[in-house]
């Protein structure tokens, strides 16, 4: 696959994943059983999957690294507050007003990332 489809297919994926989650987010914050479906716990996974197995093979192609690239560092530390915030946000936060917090959180380092990726800038006061 060339460089190019795989940035098209690693960015749809991010939009499909963004979008999935502020979904599940809304539906968290509504009580909507549509979030205990099947799909909603299936196709999160399998986007994010190959979101990341286009990452991972784009990095290889271009050879930029996180701990090389400063840039790829932010977003690979901005992932892991997404997937912590995002996780206490549906998963494991005890309260409403805790999860609505964590989705909030959630959210702003999933436009961290985004910003990142687009300006090549970890810095969010660029």
């Amino acid at each position: 696959m060339s460089y190019l489809a795989l940035k098209h297919l690693h960015v749809t994926c991010v939009v499909l994943s963004g979008l999935g989650f502020a979904l599940r987010g809304w539906w968290m914050l509504n009580d909507s059983p549509l979030l205990k479906s099947r799909p909603t716990k299936v196709v999160p996974h399998v986007v994010d999957t190959v979101l990341l197995g286009s990452a991972l093979v784009m990095a290889w192609q271009s050879g930029q690294y996180p701990f090389v690239q400063g840039w790829l560092t932010a977003k690979f530390f901005g992932l892991l507050a997404y997937i912590v915030c995002g996780t206490i946000a549906l998963k494991r936060g005890r309260t409403p007003r805790q999860r609505g917090l964590f989705l909030v959180l959630a959210l702003l380092a999933y436009a961290y990332i985004v910003s990142v990726a687009l300006t090549r800038n970890p810095s969010v006061w660029y």
